[in-house]
């Protein structure tokens, strides 16, 4: 079940309330995968593997500011979530790579248009934070 409702897909009309808003719902399963995808660290490791498999440390190494822990977290929620996976080659030591599976794959596509989307407006958005931080200064909320 997904919010109340099927799993399977439905016009948006059929859902509670005739709208397609599942995601609000703290019972729903689509808010649980948001969360694991857009987490800090879940957005980050997923866009890191759109280019191809890559090992623990050089996932690491490409993620700025991650603690092991953190990615070794972020890694085993993904592979949970069957959006990437986690490959051991035998070996001495024994190889591990994570990449991403066919469904990863497809979550990247729009990330990677959030990630252009944002690149493009960085800028926009720090001079709102600097006029809104102009006008607030000596204010309370």
């Amino acid at each position: 079940m997904l919010c109340g409702v099927s799993a399977r897909p439905q016009p948006p009309e059929s859902l509670p309330g005739g709208t397609a808003d599942d995601a609000f719902r703290s019972d729903c399963l689509a808010r649980v995968v948001l969360d694991h995808v857009t987490s800090r660290w879940g957005v980050l490791v997923l866009t890191g593997l759109a280019a191809g498999p890559l090992r623990f440390h050089e996932l690491r190494t490409k993620i700025e500011g991650i603690s092991e822990k953190m990615l070794s977290q972020t890694l085993r929620t993904l592979v949970r979530d069957g959006l990437v996976e986690r490959t051991v080659e035998p070996s001495s030591p024994p190889r591990v790579s994570y990449s991403l599976t066919p469904l990863g794959e497809g979550l990247t596509r729009p990330l990677q248009q959030l990630f252009v989307w944002i690149r493009d407006h960085a800028q926009l958005v720090s001079a709102a934070q600097d006029r809104h931080d102009t006008r607030s200064d000596g204010q309370s909320d």
